[in-house]
C-alpha cells in the first residue's frame, strides 16, 4: 500500500488536527465579543473531519503505518458516530457556556483535541498508539473539567480525576510492559498470533499483565470497583464538560476495550471473563442501587452510567460475536440517551442557576409540554421501558448472555432494570405530578429545539424498528472479526 493510500485512511485524523491548529490559531485574534466565530470553525472542522471519514472508509480492514492503525467498518463507525455526538454536545452547550461567561475558545479545542484522541483510539493497533490516544482524550478532559477558574469544586474534581487518572494510567502502562515481555510485540494482531502458536504463553506473566491493562480499561469505563471519579466529575464539572464525558468518550472505551480483549487478548478469553463478568456484575449492582438515594441528577446519572456499563461489560464477558455487537448497540444507544438527558439539564440552566438537582423538574410538564415529553421519552428509554430502544438494547445483552450459558447473571441484570427504573419514573413524577415555584416558560434557540426533539424522538423511533441497527451492529463486528 502506497504512502498516500495510507495517508487517505487516516485522513480523518489528520484533517481535524490541521483543522484544531487551524481553529487555535484564529481565536488567537478573535475577540470575546465575536468568540461565535470560533464556535462554526468548530463546527466546521467536524463537519469535514466527518466527510473525510466517511468518504475514506476502507472496502475491508487495512493495517497500515507499519501495523499500528487499522482501518475498518467498526473504526468508520465508531468516529462517526463520535463526531455527531461531539458536535451535538457543542450545539447544547452554546447557550450555556455564554450565559456563564465560559464561551471561551479553550473550550472547543479541548474537545476538539478530546475528539483526536478519541479517533486515534479507535483505530488503534498497537498499544502504544492505543495509549497515545488515550493520554491525548485523558489530559483534555483534565483540563476541561477545571475550565470554570471561579469553581473550587470543579478545582477539587479535576485534581480527583487527575491522580486517579495517572493512577489507572500507570497500570494499564505496567501491564502493557508485561505484556510485550511475554509476547515480544505491541500491535494486537500479533499479540494473538504469539498466544495462539505458542501456548506455553499463556501462564501467569501474560495474565499478570493482563489483569492490570484490565484495570486501566475498567477505569476509563468508570466500572466498579475503579468508579470512585465519576460521580464527583459528573457533579464537580460544568454540565457541558459533564455531557461530553457522558458521550463521546463512552465510544472509545467500547473501541478500547474490544480491540484489546479481542484483537488482542481473545485467546485468553477463559481467563479474562471472570474478571470481566465481576466487574459487570458489580457495576450493574452497585450502579443502580447507589443511584437511588441521589438528589443530584448528575450524580444520579453518573451512577445511572455505572450500571450501563456494566450492561456493555456483560455482552463483551460472552466472547461471542452476538455479544460483541450487541455491546456495540448498547454504547450507541447509551450515547443517544446520555446526550439527551443532560442536554436537558442544560437547557433548563440559566444564568446564575445551575439546574442539577432533581426537584428542579418538578412542573416542567406545564413550563414547556413538549421538552417534558421528550424527556419522558429519553428516560423511559434508559429505564429500559418498551417500545423504546433502551428496552432492545437491554434485551439484546440479555439475549446474547443466555446464548452464552449463562443463567444467573441475565436474572440480575433483569431486577436491576426494574430497580433502575424507579430513579427515572420519579424524574417524570416531578415533571408531570409535582408543582414548581418557577414559572417562567423555558426557551432555546430553534436550532437546539429541532436537535432536542430529534435526539428524543430517535430514542423511540430506534426503538419502533431496531432490527435494522442491531442488524448493521452485527454486520460490523462480523466484518471486523
Amino acid at each position: 500500500m502506497t504512502i498516500l493510500n495510507e495517508l487517505a485512511l487516516a485522513s480523518g485524523e489528520i484533517t481535524i488536527l490541521t483543522l484544531l491548529c487551524t481553529v487555535l490559531v484564529i481565536d488567537l485574534f478573535v475577540s470575546q465579543d465575536k468568540r461565535i466565530i470560533t464556535y462554526w470553525l468548530t463546527m466546521a472542522t467536524l463537519a469535514v473531519t466527518a466527510l473525510m471519514v466517511a468518504f475514506n472508509s476502507p472496502e475491508s480492514g487495512s493495517l497500515i503505518f507499519s501495523g499500528s492503525y487499522v482501518s475498518d467498518e467498526l473504526s468508520v463507525l465508531l468516529k462517526l458516530v463520535s463526531i455527531v455526538s461531539t458536535a451535538v454536545v457543542i450545539l447544547y452547550s452554546r447557550d450555556y457556556l455564554i450565559d456563564n461567561d465560559l464561551f471561551k475558545g479553550e473550550f472547543f479545542i479541548l474537545v476538539l483535541f478530546g475528539l483526536l484522541g478519541i479517533m486515534i483510539m479507535i483505530s488503534a493497533n498497537s498499544m502504544l498508539v492505543m495509549y497515545l490516544g488515550l493520554e491525548t482524550l485523558a489530559l483534555s478532559l483534565y483540563a476541561l473539567v477545571a475550565l470554570d477558574r471561579n469553581s473550587s469544586i470543579a478545582a477539587e474534581s479535576a485534581m480527583k480525576y487527575f491522580i486517579l487518572g495517572a493512577i489507572a494510567s500507570g497500570s494499564l502502562l505496567y501491564g502493557i510492559s508485561w505484556v510485550y515481555g511475554v509476547t515480544g510485540s505491541l500491535e494486537f494482531n500479533e499479540i494473538a498470533n504469539a498466544i495462539q502458536t505458542n501456548p506455553e504463553m499463556n501462564a501467569l506473566p501474560l495474565w499478570f499483565g493482563m489483569a492490570f491493562v484490565i484495570v486501566g480499561i475498567a477505569f476509563k469505563f468508570g466500572a466498579v470497583p475503579f468508579h470512585m471519579w465519576l460521580p464527583d466529575v459528573y457533579e464537580g464539572a460544568r454540565t457541558p464538560v459533564t455531557l461530553f464525558i457522558a458521550s463521546a468518550p463512552k465510544v472509545a472505551a467500547f473501541a478500547l476495550i474490544f480491540r484489546v480483549l479481542f484483537e488482542g487478548l481473545g485467546g485468553l478469553h477463559a481467563e479474562w471473563q471472570g474478571i470481566i463478568l465481576i466487574v459487570s456484575v458489580l457495576s450493574i449492582v452497585f450502579g443502580n442501587v447507589v443511584a437511588i438515594a441521589q438528589t443530584n441528577i448528575k450524580r444520579m446519572l453518573a451512577y445511572s452510567a455505572i450500571g450501563h456499563v456494566g450492561f456493555i461489560f456483560a455482552g463483551i464477558s460472552t466472547g461471542t460475536l452476538d455479544g460483541y455487537s450487541s455491546a456495540l448497540f448498547y454504547t450507541i444507544t447509551y450515547v443517544l440517551m446520555a446526550t439527551g438527558s443532560l442536554g436537558f439539564v442544560i437547557l433548563l440552566s440559566r444564568k446564575g442557576f445551575e439546574s442539577d438537582q432533581i426537584d428542579d423538574f418538578k412542573g416542567l410538564s406545564k413550563r414547556n409540554p413538549w421538552f417534558a415529553t421528550i424527556m419522558m421519552f429519553i428516560l423511559f428509554s434508559m429505564a429500559g421501558i418498551p417500545p423504546w430502544v433502551g428496552f432492545f438494547a437491554k434485551l439484546d445483552v440479555i439475549s446474547a448472555v443466555i446464548d452464552a450459558g449463562f443463567t444467573g447473571l441475565p436474572v440480575l441484570m433483569v431486577l436491576a432494570s426494574v430497580v433502575g427504573a424507579y430513579y427515572y419514573l420519579r424524574i417524570i413524577w416531578f415533571m408531570y405530578f409535582e408543582e414548581s415555584d418557577q414559572k417562567e416558560t423555558i426557551t432555546s434557540s430553534q436550532e437546539v429545539k429541532i436537535v432536542m426533539s430529534i435526539n428524543g424522538l430517535l430514542v423511540l423511533l430506534i426503538g419502533l424498528f431496531p432490527n435494522w441497527l442491531m442488524a448493521f451492529c452485527q454486520k460490523v463486528i462480523a466484518l471486523t472479526t
